[in-house]
């Protein structure tokens, strides 16, 4: 796979604190109003657009709620599942199934401490006619097998594709980097699951003695990105290096991505990671990577109307240096980068498209908040 990097130049005007801002922003293809859509939130992890513009906000420590476009939260809902919140563990995303206007089915995927340790967990449940409260809330998949210490590493993002299938992705767990690459082990991957939580039809390791079946793709350190690319149908994926080698893949059925094998970083101690190369024959190099690294979570395509320039643009929730990266498409090809707001200093955790075509960023703080990007 070629690998194309261009880094272009950030151009941002200088800003006054966020509770005074709103002056415009001027980036490389669209003006913004940078402004505070909601406050008040702890270390909010994921978010659904609901049908009637609405947003469902999981927060990390084991709440979900609703906000309303012009801001207002409603109070934590009842019925939501337990979860370990410890270290990066805790409620994590929140994705509406495809057909939730007629089921009020979503899904959620949290740390989870059952017997043996911590793990994964996707849950089902239903939102209330209300929106106050989950029903019939059922765990249907653990990322087995539970990991004894360590409360790192859970990856969890969760993305509905074309073909109507669940994709989950889960992280190493830190403690064991090789778990990425056992095929008879849930972390480190893409999993590709019926509603049910089963193993979808057609998986790439289906009735292998030696893997798991829910497998899709392997060899990933904590993914926190996944998205669809709605105009090519790609799935495509961010997941954290060390020091280093932040990646965004397009994930493919049966393919192995390296981890902890090859990198384009080096551990948190400066060591070599794996065999110390960048490649290998047999593993899947990324299609955009970071060294030094950005620490990539939530990501997601510009599909609004507001921001003509920023079209086919894919939106990278940066912690660390934290800020918004956006990434410039053609097909299924990364062609541009530019880095958005890295003066603020704001940990940013997820990207989200608003009905009228705002972009909704995710602020990972104790006293979390949802910034607006909206058209200056």
């Amino acid at each position: 796979m070629i690998h194309r990097r261009t880094l272009l130049a950030t151009s941002l005007l200088p800003l006054p604190a966020l509770a005074q801002s709103g002056d415009a922003v001027r980036s490389d293809r669209a003006a913004f109003r940078l402004t505070t859509l909601a406050t008040g939130l702890e270390h909010p992890w994921g978010a659904s657009l609901l049908p009637d513009g609405r947003l469902l906000v999981t927060e990390r420590p084991g709440r979900l709620r609703v906000v309303t476009p012009s801001g207002q939260l409603s109070n934590p809902l009842s019925g939501v599942p337990e979860v370990e919140a410890r270290a990066q563990g805790g409620m994590l995303d929140v994705a509406l199934a495809p057909d939730f206007a007629r089921t009020r089915e979503l899904y959620l995927s949290h740390a989870m401490l059952v017997q043996g340790g911590a793990l994964t967990r996707l849950t089902r449940a239903r939102l209330s006619a209300d929106a106050t409260a989950l029903e019939a809330v059922t765990p249907v998949l653990d990322a087995t097998p539970a990991q004894p210490s360590g409360r790192n590493h859970y990856g969890s993002r969760i993305a509905f594709g074309p073909d109507g299938r669940l994709y989950l992705s889960t992280g190493d767990r830190q403690n064991d980097k090789m778990r990425s690459q056992r095929l008879d082990d849930l972390a480190g991957k893409i999993l590709r699951l019926e509603r049910d939580g089963r193993a979808a039809a057609g998986n790439p390791f289906a009735g292998r003695g030696d893997a798991r079946p829910e497998i899709f793709s392997y060899g990933h350190r904590n993914p926190q990105g996944l998205a669809f690319n709605p105009w090519t149908g790609g799935l495509w994926q961010a997941e954290f290096g060390a020091r280093g080698g932040d990646e965004i893949n397009i994930v493919r059925p049966g393919l192995n991505y390296g981890w902890p094998v090859v990198s384009h970083g080096v551990d948190y101690n400066g060591s070599p990671i794996g065999t110390g190369q960048k490649t290998a024959e047999g593993i899947e190099a990324p299609l955009h990577f970071w060294t030094p690294s950005v620490s990539p979570s939530g990501i997601g395509f510009y599909t609004g109307g507001a921001f003509p320039g920023w079209s086919r643009s894919l939106f990278v929730a940066a912690l660390n240096p934290p800020g918004l990266v956006r990434l410039e498409t053609e097909g299924d090809r990364v062609v541009a980068e530019e880095r958005l707001l890295f003066d603020r200093r704001i940990r940013m955790r997820q990207v989200v498209v608003a009905a009228d075509g705002a972009l909704l960023v995710l602020t990972d703080e104790a006293r979390g908040r949802i910034l607006r990007l909206s058209p200056a």
